[in-house]
């Protein structure tokens, strides 16, 4: 198995130095998203306190111009905490912090898409706006072949893979377990997890969260993935199409429901939100994956599970349909739907903000509207 050099090192050693007692000192990781849009970096620093709210976590700065997000010449950027969770890694006392990026001049860097999609979920609180996000991601190994694969070739065509069990249908459980795990540890919202169609492809689920909390707690889900993907020498990749031919996609299909759309009556809520949605499928193809809807063409061709990039569809429980309504919710006439366009590299605050947009805000065409400019 093509597994990294840092994998091999001897963890019984290492795990000595990690027993050692460390005072009333804390240690706190800082995490962001990089200027890729889909990339996250994260550097820790030492507190002689525990923080007990997010309040309590200092500022900090980094390095913009390694990390494609400013230039050489004026390259400080601000690390502004806004989401606490413990530390998996580290174990408690010790923290893991989401952060916004801000720029020299305090506003927010071009892909802190948090920013704008805190002010838009806070304009709508009073909606109670619902969120699950099912990441689908893939396993690799650092040779970029799918983790399990043959050396020089593919396994056995998709069918005993999806939900499966046995060592010639799945690869790298321990991974995914392990994950788990330390998600529920940190504190995130993890609500599942199961193999994917192609073998090696993974996916969890997170949710429901309300608001900005989606974003917040998929990305450190993201963050905490990659970390144990480093302990076990693999790699775990969100490409929306990691392997061309007769293979699935990477997906992250995004639930979604607003207060009324889950009491009695709420499918003809539903049914408001599709109609709208159906008349801005451009707009939000843009919005769910980093290139504007370039990755996501890969993946959304109507074929494997996918609708076709280039049409809006809708229909219970057809997962072909770029919406679907589940059976359930057709039936009990109330819930929720599914929004199964976003790529597995989405930004999950763009895609939350999109779908309020759309279908709360009842914005229209390619253009958003800006709520507070003067």
């Amino acid at each position: 198995m093509s597994v990294s050099h840092s994998s091999r090192l001897n963890k019984g050693v290492r795990e000595q130095y990690m027993k050692l007692p460390q005072g009333d000192q804390v240690q706190v990781t800082y995490v962001w998203v990089d200027g890729t849009g889909e990339g996250v970096r994260c550097k820790t620093k030492t507190l002689d306190y525990e923080p007990k709210t997010i309040e309590e976590v200092p500022e900090w700065n980094f390095d913009g111009s390694s990390t494609y997000q400013a230039e050489g010449s004026n390259s400080d950027m601000y690390l502004i905490p806004v989401k606490m969770f413990r530390d998996p890694f580290c174990l408690d006392p010790n923290k893991l912090v989401m952060c916004e990026v801000l720029k020299y001049n305090r506003k927010p860097a071009e892909t802190n898409l948090r920013y704008t999609c805190r002010r838009i979920m806070d304009k709508v609180a009073d909606e109670i706006p619902w969120f699950g996000m099912e990441q689908e991601y893939t396993l690799l190994g650092i040779n970029g072949h799918p983790y399990g694969w043959p050396e020089n070739g593919f396994p056995g065509p998709q069918g005993p893979y999806y939900c499966g069990v046995g060592a010639d249908k799945v690869y790298g459980r321990d991974i995914v377990e392990s994950h788990y795990k330390a998600c529920l540890y940190a504190g995130i919202k993890i609500c599942g997890t199961n193999a994917e169609v192609m073998p090696s492809q993974w996916e969890f689920q997170v949710g429901p969260c309300e608001g900005i909390d989606m974003g917040d707690h998929l990305w450190m889900a993201r963050f905490i993935l990659h970390r144990v993907c480093e302990d076990f020498g693999v790699v775990a990749t969100l490409d929306p199409k990691p392997m061309t031919g007769n293979w699935n996609g990477a997906g992250c299909h995004t639930n979604y429901s607003t207060d009324v759309m889950r009491k009695d009556g709420g499918l003809k809520h539903i049914e408001d939100a599709i109609e709208k949605l159906s008349k801005r499928h451009d707009y939000h193809i843009c919005c769910y994956d980093p290139r504007g809807g370039k990755d996501n063409s890969r993946r959304l061709t109507g074929h494997h599970e996918t609708s076709s990039i280039h049409e809006f569809s809708a229909g219970v429980a057809n997962r072909g349909a770029s919406i679907r309504i589940p059976r359930q919710v057709g039936q009990e006439g109330f819930g929720y739907f599914e929004d199964r366009r976003p790529a597995a590299n989405c930004d999950p605050y763009a895609v939350t903000e999109a779908l309020v947009r759309t279908t709360i805000l009842d914005e229209t065409g390619s253009e958003t509207k800006d709520y507070w400019k003067n």
